[in-house]
């Protein structure tokens, strides 16, 4: 099941692809969003909205590149999985906050977690948005539009 709701989801024949989506993607244009999530799935359907509102994806898929992609990266906007193989997104995102030059970018949470229990946890560790997976496409681009234009 995607985790990513809209109106157009994406073609039942995409479902059984693995793919390895990586920064190396192809650019368009727009700001640069940096999606860390371990669901390749997820990513794919978030590149597809991404470029087709001219914004730059790229990705790491793990804590341990999440901080080496950003660096490299310098991204607009950050979208963080608070479940991640490795450490938590938590852990993440003090790792982002301590460089100077990444410390003012907007985090979104997308997450599985429950956002009873995690919301207030991930704004006071410097979130500006939080979604519980599944989000719709409308509330997740309408919070990447109101951060970064």
């Amino acid at each position: 099941m995607l985790a990513l709701i809209d109106d157009e989801p994406l073609a039942d024949h995409c479902l059984p692809v693995r793919l390895k989506l990586n920064r190396n993607l192809a650019r368009t244009g727009g700001n640069k969003i940096l999606v860390i999530d371990d669901d390749h799935m997820l990513c794919l359907g978030i590149n597809t909205r991404l470029k087709a509102k001219d914004y730059n994806p790229c990705f790491a898929h793990d804590a341990e590149s999440a901080l080496s992609t950003a660096l490299a990266e310098m991204p607009d906007l950050i979208i963080l999985d608070i479940g991640l193989p490795g450490r938590d997104g938590y852990s993440v995102m003090q790792s982002l906050h301590a460089f100077p030059e990444l410390a003012d970018v907007p985090v979104i949470v997308l997450t599985a977690r429950n956002a009873f229990t995690d919301e207030r946890r991930c704004r006071d560790a410097g979130a500006k948005r939080f979604f519980e997976k599944p989000v719709t496409n409308l509330d997740l681009m309408t919070a990447i539009q109101q951060l970064v234009g």
